[in-house]
């Protein structure tokens, strides 16, 4: 067999070999189309206030504390006369701490690492970074209502 044959077949007999290498990786480079995706539409948000107290227990301590419902944590502040509850849910976005009302400064204060959060739930001090995730609030009749903004 001649040289020349020879570097022909070898290189004929190579391309073939990596041919469906090539193949695959132009083959990944190229973008797939992405199926469409169904929108999810908002629910209705009057069908989503749930009850967390009564009047009585918010004007006893001026405050109602919730750890488990469909929301999550829910801590609401006020009293029964005030035209604009405060609802957040307590739980610390820096380690997961229940942040704790000082009525005194008009706060929310972290016990493990004494982030503040003013009463709209954005971050005052850190070393929190993310704001405390706040609710809609209404009274009815005699209970407390939340929801989701």
């Amino acid at each position: 067999m001649k040289r020349r044959h020879f570097f022909t077949l070898f290189s004929v007999s190579l391309f073939l070999s990596f041919s469906p290498l090539f193949l695959t990786a132009s083959y990944a480079v190229k973008p797939k189309p992405r199926p469409k995706l169904k929108r999810k539409t908002k629910p209705n948000t009057t069908e989503n206030w749930i009850s967390i107290g009564t009047l009585a227990e918010l004007d006893k301590n001026g405050q109602i504390l919730k750890e488990k419902t469909s929301l999550g944590a829910v801590l609401v502040i006020g009293t029964s006369k005030s035209k604009n509850l405060i609802a957040v849910n307590p739980i610390c976005t820096h380690l997961g701490c229940t942040v704790d009302w000082e009525a005194e400064e008009n706060i929310f204060l972290c016990p493990c690492h004494a982030s503040e959060f003013t009463t709209e739930g954005k971050v005052q001090n850190g070393p929190a970074t993310k704001p405390l995730p706040i609710y809609k609030t209404k009274i009815e009749k005699n209970t407390v209502m939340v929801a989701r903004t």
